[in-house]
């Protein structure tokens, strides 16, 4: 396991890697996740084995440090990983980033240019204010404070066995920041940074079952790869792991 500062009380994000071929894949997971757990079992496929691969946890989830002081916005979590991928002298790397964690490289793409040249989002989030259906919406309709006095616990019973098992490694101030932080979004929103990315190879992957991707045709005019996984949900890695590693491995 390897670990970086992320800000100056010695606060630290923490990831694990396997060596291969450069450029690096970093696997970045969404709210409530943990990297390794989401991503390991598709990394390890044939099709994508042989590059180097890193799972970062984000700042409040999994192995990383979850200072209470932390604001846990996108931009403060794109700088921890930004410290991260500078700690492991990573640059140009391939971004396999889902949900909240492909907000995060969306705008990691934007502040640090030089530490991305592919994206690919699993279901991440492009706009403020999702439905309300989103995993975000049931932990951002509490205040701070009701989540920490029981709201958390709740929450856990709601999402069922396979999210709990990661969201109870989060910290629920950091996990309920987090959500706040993912539904008001990132200034510009986005959406908009991902179709100003022109310079930076981009696919989106959106599962079937979860309905088609509001706003397809223009990210596809902007460049943006948009293909929709049969058979999938949110989870596309899980749901249909063939699909989701020939999406990944069709940029090697």
């Amino acid at each position: 396991m390897r670990q970086a500062e992320f800000d100056d009380r010695g606060s630290r994000v923490r990831w694990t890697e396997t060596p291969g071929a450069e450029p690096a894949r970093v696997y970045v997971h969404g709210l409530g996740a943990a990297s390794a757990v989401y991503h390991a079992h598709v990394a390890a496929r044939p099709e994508l084995a042989g590059r180097r691969s890193l799972f970062v946890d984000l700042p409040g989830h999994g192995v990383s440090d979850r200072p209470e002081h932390f604001g846990y916005t996108l931009e403060e979590h794109a700088d921890a990983l930004a410290a991260a991928l500078d700690a492991a002298a990573v640059s140009g790397a391939e971004l396999v980033a889902h949900s909240m964690g492909g907000s995060v490289a969306i705008v990691l793409a934007r502040r640090r240019p030089d530490l991305v040249a592919r994206l690919v989002l699993t279901e991440a989030n492009l706009d403020a204010s999702p439905p309300p259906a989103a995993g975000s919406s049931g932990i951002a309709a509490y205040t701070e404070e009701e989540f920490l006095d029981g709201g958390y616990a709740r929450v856990l019973d709601r999402v069922g066995p396979l999210w709990a098992a990661t969201m109870r490694l989060a910290d629920p101030r950091a996990l309920h920041r987090s959500a706040v932080a993912l539904r008001c979004g990132s200034d510009p929103v986005m959406r908009e940074i991902l179709t100003g990315l022109d310079r930076v190879d981009r696919v989106y992957l959106q599962g079937e079952l979860t309905g088609p991707l509001e706003g397809a045709d223009a990210l596809e005019r902007a460049g943006v790869r948009v293909v929709t996984v049969q058979g999938a949900g949110h989870n596309v890695m899980f749901d249909n792991p063939d699909a989701f590693v020939e999406a990944v491995a069709a940029g090697a």
